[in-house]
């Protein structure tokens, strides 16, 4: 499996001369295209009605769970990352710390099959589904992680969104009602101008 690892890595790692067009892209969806998945979630907040808010506020927790489930495995299993070993080339700054599964990835994609298990936020979560292949791509090539770290997250991801929405309604319902709260005091303005849902 680990062979197998490398080949892929290998195959998808930025050459020793990258072109800048391609390196240039590469940084940006790395590091900063995941920050398009919170302003996402908080615009659709602010018109969603309840039903989404509350799709929405599943799919946060199950983000969060996911990477406390990536950090669980951490301490249990160190995989070193690709540059530790030697491997390719790394053009991304990184701790060495394990490699497997991928942050990023976990929490794109936990969002994401959370957002699509509801038919009224689905398309905002195939849409979020789609964002993860190139920052899946990206953390490759520029030699942070192996393709295998990208497939523990989508097994992670799964773990988390099962566990949200099958064992914990409990946590989910007063998360949600507290939530709508907050935000019906904090937007009371904007709810009464009628720029923002109550």
């Amino acid at each position: 499996m680990e062979r197998l690892n490398d080949t892929l890595f290998l195959m998808l790692n930025a050459s020793a001369l990258p072109t800048p067009p391609v390196f240039g892209m590469a940084v940006f969806f790395a590091q900063y295209l995941i920050l398009t998945v919170p302003v996402a979630m908080g615009l659709l907040w602010l018109r969603a009605d309840e039903a989404q808010r509350r799709s929405l506020i599943a799919a946060a927790m199950a983000g969060a769970i996911g990477l406390a489930v990536n950090q669980a495995i951490g301490w249990v299993w160190q995989h070193p990352r690709p540059f530790v070993v030697g491997i390719g080339h790394t053009y991304l700054a990184h701790a060495a710390d394990s490699s497997f599964p991928s942050d990023h990835l976990t929490l794109i994609w936990s969002v994401a099959c959370a957002l699509m298990l509801d038919n009224r936020t689905r398309t905002a979560g195939v849409a979020a589904a789609l964002l993860g292949l190139p920052v899946a791509w990206a953390r490759i090539f520029l030699g942070v992680h192996y393709p295998m770290d990208m497939a523990g997250s989508v097994i992670v991801a799964g773990i988390s969104v099962w566990l949200v929405t099958r064992h914990m309604r409990w946590l989910l319902t007063p998360v949600c009602h507290v939530a709508l709260l907050i935000h019906r005091k904090l937007f009371a303005h904007w709810i009464d101008l009628g720029w923002v849902k109550a």
